[in-house]
């Protein structure tokens, strides 16, 4: 088949380990024609253009800076994809026949460009990938008024994309829930868990090798070799309620039997980098970026994974920063809103606890509970749970089975 995925995930290599690259290999490797829309920033300076990579077609679109910018620039940018998209789908890729349409959420603008290529495919499936539900989770933290033009525009939008999908695949079942309680228009039977996956690599080592690779990456980012370590890795903006981590570090920070360390950056990083500043030498470390290669060996070498969401939300988030915990055998701690299964189905597979993110006594209590358990049994069922049901080949399941 000729599939063709829209995102606005920057791929530049195929192979690199992340969770849309992921999934576009397995359907490479299944033996279909694969071509994906990307955008290429301005600040790259480069025009749009169409290059095989690793048996992959990839359209980088020019487009304005559409991350990491000011919010003028990224508003205008978003609303600006949807035609530069069509645009240069129609110049590069005009005379291919699609099967399948995919296309992940941020943003929820694709709609014209979707139209477009099920009118000229009419036999083609679009299957939609929510990541992402807004504007509602834009409501939620206070970005705009639910009784906002904005809100009124981006909800007629999220609507239309909507209804011109064959098939919306969710991250979890509660936000299969969510979609169709708040969208009763939607056909029940076109919406279903189609999960953040990844490809698992099985880690092989030589005698003595692990070991050796734990204490140089301890040393390496000068992290204590005598106690657990709880690392907290992805982005640091308003979602994520980097008001409430700060609270926990400091309610922590005098603690002699565990570490933390804070990975990310964004928009709400000056929150923590403050706090940070006067409080060096504690039981904490931040770093502000890390390679991703460099990541996934630190976290490797880390004990218990970290998610935190702001307790407004009434949406129901799942950070995908959960995999690389699970893949790396590590019991989780959630401390989010009420309205997300992430620490439900940790608490009932018995791989994470789950608090709300307002308390952070609640977030202590649950540290105590980690540090008493038995966090190696926790990490093998952890991966267990992500071997079946989180791999690729779920994904890649879900959306072919539209096509037997």
């Amino acid at each position: 088949m000729n599939i063709i995925f829209l995102t606005l995930y920057r791929i530049e290599d195929i192979e690199e380990r992340k969770l849309y690259p992921d999934l576009m290999r397995k359907f490479r490797d299944e033996g279909h024609q694969v071509y994906i829309v990307t955008p290429c920033e301005r600040r790259l300076g480069l025009e749009t253009n169409l290059i095989e990579n690793k048996g992959v077609h990839i359209l980088n679109v020019k487009t304005l800076n559409i991350q990491k910018t000011n919010v003028v620039e990224k508003g205008l940018g978003t609303l600006l994809l949807e035609s530069q998209y069509k645009a240069a789908i129609k110049k590069y890729l005009g005379n291919i026949k699609f099967d399948l349409i995919t296309y992940s959420t941020p943003p929820i603008t694709f709609t014209n460009v979707v139209t477009y290529l099920k009118k000229k495919n009419p036999q083609a499936i679009t299957y939609l990938q929510l990541k992402d539900i807004f504007p509602q989770n834009a409501v939620d933290i206070g970005m705009f008024g639910e009784k906002s033009i904005f809100n009124w525009y981006f909800r007629r939008k999220e609507k239309a994309l909507y209804k011109v999908s064959d098939y919306i695949g969710c991250m979890s079942p509660a936000n299969v829930e969510f979609v169709l309680k708040h969208n009763p228009e939607v056909d029940a039977s076109n919406v279903e868990v189609a999960p953040n996956s990844i490809e698992l690599i099985e880690k092989k080592y030589a005698e003595g090798q692990e070991r050796a690779e734990w204490f140089y990456i301890r040393k390496k980012y000068d992290l204590p070799t005598d106690k657990p370590i709880f690392i907290y890795g992805g982005n640091l903006g308003k979602p994520q309620g980097i008001d409430y981590l700060v609270k926990c570090l400091e309610a922590n920070k005098e603690r002699m039997d565990c570490y933390f360390v804070v990975v990310g950056s964004g928009t709400d990083y000056n929150l923590i980098s403050d706090w940070y500043g006067k409080n060096k030498g504690k039981n904490v470390k931040l770093m502000s970026f890390l390679p991703k290669e460099d990541y996934d060996m630190l976290v490797r070498y880390c004990d218990v994974g970290l998610i935190f969401l702001d307790h407004r939300f009434t949406i129901p988030n799942y950070p995908s920063r959960l995999l690389s915990y699970l893949e790396n055998k590590m019991p989780v701690i959630c401390a989010t809103d009420v309205n997300t299964d992430i620490g439900k189905i940790a608490e009932e597979n018995g791989y994470g606890y789950w608090c709300e993110s307002v308390k952070p006594e609640d977030f202590t209590a649950l540290v105590d509970k980690v540090l008493a358990a038995d966090r190696k049994a926790m990490g093998e069922k952890g991966y267990q749970f992500l071997k079946e049901n989180y791999l690729v080949e779920h994904t890649y399941n879900a959306i072919m089975k539209h096509f037997a």
